[in-house]
């Protein structure tokens, strides 16, 4: 999904449409970069088309919906499935443990960083479920780091306007 694509739907249908692509980049789905959409997202808060507390109750609301929706998934099914990686890439395995083990022993401040680290703060919810966290520190964790994370990006799209896309491309 490119820029104009986002700032169509954005323009279009204002916070439905902030929602519902931050969820679908929470929940780790190709084509919605966080590089983009948050940045965005600012610059309509900046641009007056809604407010910034706004912006980020809503896209903290969307990246906590969709963590929790692969958080279940990994609790629901994930053992099962890595059951299955595991015996197609029996390679995977160690890898796999080690990660699981890693974020059994940090806990919810690994889910916490985990949230704050590129291409591992959308998949951290998996293996949180899979080794069945705490549902009440996982919320707590997670809420943390997206907030961070996103009041980052969204704060430059706010400070900075289409400079951030020149900024995040050097990078």
């Amino acid at each position: 999904m490119d820029i104009s694509t986002l700032t169509l739907y954005f323009t279009k249908y204002g916070a439905v449409a902030i929602f519902v692509i931050v969820l679908l980049e929470y929940m780790n789905l190709p084509g919605f970069p966080a590089g983009i959409i948050m940045p965005l997202s600012g610059i309509m808060a900046a641009k007056g088309n809604i407010s910034f507390f706004w912006v980020m109750v809503i896209t903290v609301a969307a990246g906590l919906l969709g963590s929790l929706l692969l958080y279940g998934l990994g609790r629901k099914g994930g053992e099962v499935f890595l059951r299955a990686y595991t015996k197609r890439f029996p390679k995977q395995k160690e890898p796999l443990e080690k990660n699981l083990e890693w974020i059994r022993s940090k806990g919810s401040m690994g889910v916490f960083v985990g949230k704050l680290l590129p291409m591992i703060r959308t998949i951290v919810s998996i293996p949180a479920g899979v080794i069945r966290m705490n549902l009440v520190k996982y919320v707590t964790a997670s809420t943390c780091g997206i907030f961070l994370w996103n009041l980052v990006f969204v704060g430059a799209g706010y400070l900075m306007g289409d400079q951030v896309f020149e900024l995040l491309q050097k990078i």
